[in-house]
This record gives structure tokens, sequence and C-alpha cells, in this order.
């Protein structure tokens, strides 16, 4: 995992060129009119989800993690709880790994949590188990980019 502002990568020099690439492809293609979806960026190897959802309390979200591709979760408007955890994850009670990259969990074991606000960004890489979409205080509306980069591409 890696988090930052993607405003201020500096502060992150040992982020890999690759996402670094693809941090600044958001900066400078993904505004508050791009429509909402998919988004190709190098095809299905490397591409970004726009979306506007809603947070939830942490105890109604699941978390998940994936294997094929790493996330770079980048907050556009708004404030969203982030989970994680540290550890393995357990077994999934939903296992979609090999039809749509993500198995979900009802909780990571000795899950943490921080705030992310706008431009903040964090990346999670194929395993390690996170719960987005956590809200601070009352659910409110976040617009986010998740850019999808196949970890293999990552070196």
């Amino acid at each position: 995992m890696i988090t930052g502002n993607i405003h201020h990568l500096d502060l992150v020099p040992y982020l890999p060129a690759k996402l670094r690439a693809a941090i600044e492809y958001v900066k400078q293609h993904i505004t508050a009119e791009t429509p909402l979806g998919k988004h190709e960026i190098e095809g299905n190897q490397v591409f970004v989800l726009v979306s506007n959802d809603s947070t939830e309390p942490q105890e109604k979200r699941r978390a998940e993690y994936h294997a094929k591709y790493l996330d770079i979760q980048i907050i556009l408007n708004g404030v969203e709880g982030m989970t994680f955890s540290n550890l393995p994850a357990g077994k999934p009670d939903t296992d979609w790994l090999a039809e749509k990259d993500i198995a979900f969990l009802a909780a990571g074991d000795q899950e943490k949590q921080f705030v992310m606000h706008n431009g903040d960004f964090v990346v999670y890489y194929p395993g390690e188990v996170h719960k987005p979409l956590c809200a601070v205080g009352a659910p409110a509306h976040v617009r986010k980019a998740v850019v999808k980069i196949e970890a293999a591409l990552v070196r």
C-alpha cells in the first residue's frame, strides 16, 4: 500500500513510474465533466473507472481484494474513510477473482482506517485487503477515480 496526494508526488519519490504516469493521466484528463464509467488508458491493461458514490457506515461495507490488477484510488471530490488490513485475506464469502478480479469478505483482520480528502490517493496491490467508501461521520457523496493496472506491468 502506498498513499499520497496527486498534487505532491514529490513526497513519494519511490512511486513506480507506471503508477506515477497513471496518476498524471488522471490529473490531466479526468475533470468534473468527465463521464462516469470506464476510460481506457492502455486498453484493458491500464484503465480508469470514474464514479459518483455514497459512503456508508463502516460496518455496512465489505472488504475486498484483487488478484490481477492493482488499484489506485483517487478522491476527486469529497471525503472518504478507507479501511485496510496489513494481514493476509481470510477466506472470501464471494470469490469472483477469476471472472471479475474481485473477492469480498466481511472484514479484514485487525482493520485500520484513514481519511482521504480531495487529491488523496492510495495504491492497493493484489492481495491487499481494503474496504473503500466508509463514511466519515454522516454518509456523504464522493467522486473518485480508480485506476486499474495489471500488476505484471509494475516493476
